[in-house]
């Protein structure tokens, strides 16, 4: 029994109205900022920026349909400036007497080259479309500055638990075909774990579980028989592109094994599939500061120069530079020391809260804040042999804490033994 032999649930599961939209609530719920906008129905051009499914393409047809303008929808990966140019000509057609300027709605943005988001420009300043752009890249990078600044930004969070659970209810009480199933839901967490807070991918696991029984069957939703579902239903995903998340994990965990050849195939993978060359050199960079770090530091040196490489170049001969850096990247030592070091700092910070900074450490720009002790009592490092003196810094309640500990590579070897000789114990070091 399948849903509909025409449209995907996520599809017809798409919201025509505010009161139906789920989630955003910051942007959307009673009396915040974007819905006022809207409410008014004077509405400027802008971006919505957040991560895949969470309903920005949604909610640009909700506004235009609620304003009752004109729609016009491109994706940034299969159009040109041809069909830019077209789809203003369009909108000019459109666009008469009183009647309000049509929406032209670009999903991800971030992908048009310059020269095409200057296409975009005389458009939107003189009011012909009202430019609605989605982007899971932060726009202030990605977006050109001319264009940004006629454009409002709106940041849209990731989905919640209560949230995703409402999508699953509502189709299951108001699809056409679901609401006269016998659909009886023990759990929801294999779903929203699989989802990864993607709604629209949330929708295709459910469609997939739902389509394993006969019309006339009680479907029981498990987590077992989702789990074993969405695996035997992987090559699906990979039609429609739902295995982003499964392949760059994969190939940031062959980098991680120190596994060149995994590496390279999961990179070849995502560049073959048409995955965004600069999400890939990004995740690299990360990789090359969490994973190894201080055992190599020129490894984030080299992942940040990739980036800047092909976004200078472009593909497909940004392909070489990446699989050097992904090579390099995997065959370097690791070291993890940085990235632990920073989550336990931040865990103590949220224990302890504001605890105040020593006196001796604090700027003192004015002669009230030395009188009352600002700055007595620093002690300044090159003054004293060796360019070290032993001066607690961590405020007093947490004084000797010990949040860093090198890596067992060459590298930070050096870095315990310089420890060890100046502090000489002290941290446990």
């Amino acid at each position: 029994m399948m849903i509909s032999r025409n449209e995907p649930l996520a599809e017809r599961m798409r919201p025509k109205s505010l009161d139906d939209y789920v989630g955003q609530e910051h942007l959307v719920g009673k009396g915040a900022i974007l819905r006022k906008v809207i409410e008014s129905g004077s509405m400027p051009s802008f971006i919505l920026w957040g991560p895949p499914g969470v309903g920005k393409t949604t909610l640009a047809s909700v506004i235009a349909h609620t304003l009752e303008r004109p729609f016009q929808s491109l994706s940034a990966i299969n159009s040109g400036v041809k069909d830019i140019r077209d789809a203003i000509e369009t909108a000019k057609s459109q666009k008469f007497f009183s009647r309000p300027n049509p929406v032209l709605f670009i999903d991800e943005i971030h992908r048009f080259s310059k020269s095409q988001q200057d296409s975009l420009l005389g458009a939107v300043e003189k009011g012909i479309v009202t430019l609605i752009g989605a982007t899971t890249e932060n726009p202030s990078f990605e977006v050109i500055s001319a264009l940004l600044s006629r454009c409002q930004v709106y940041i849209l969070k990731p989905l919640e638990r209560h949230h995703l659970i409402q999508m699953i209810d509502n189709a299951v009480a108001k699809n056409e075909y679901l609401k006269n199933l016998t659909i009886k839901i023990e759990s929801y967490d294999a779903l929203i774990a699989l989802s990864g807070g993607d709604g629209r991918k949330l929708y295709n696991c459910l469609e997939l579980v739902v389509n394993q029984f006969a019309k006339d069957e009680e479907i029981i939703i498990t987590d077992a028989l989702v789990t074993t579902v969405i695996q035997q239903n992987l090559a699906k995903y990979d039609k429609a592109g739902e295995q982003h998340y499964d392949i760059i994990s994969a190939f940031i965990k062959s980098m991680r094994a120190s596994d060149p050849n995994a590496s390279v195939y999961y990179l070849a993978r995502m560049i073959a599939g048409g995955e965004d060359p600069l999400f890939i050199c990004r995740r690299m960079i990360i990789l090359a500061s969490e994973d190894i770090g201080l055992a190599n530091p020129n490894a984030l040196l080299l992942a940040n120069n990739c980036f800047q490489a092909v976004h200078h170049i472009g593909m497909p001969e940004g392909r070489i530079i990446m699989s050097q850096t992904a090579i390099y990247l995997a065959c370097s030592p690791k070291s993890n020391a940085s990235y632990v070091a920073i989550n336990q700092a931040l865990d103590l910070v949220k224990q302890t809260g504001d605890v105040s900074v020593p006196l001796h450490l604090r700027n003192a720009p004015t002669n009230l804040m030395k009188d009352i002790g600002y700055g007595t009592g620093y002690q300044y490092a090159h003054d004293y042999q060796g360019n070290f003196s032993e001066m607690e810094c961590l405020p007093e309640t947490l004084a000797g804490t010990k949040l860093y500990s090198p890596g067992h590579n060459a590298a930070e070897v050096k870095y315990s033994e310089y420890l060890k000789l100046i502090w000489k114990g002290k941290y446990g070091y």
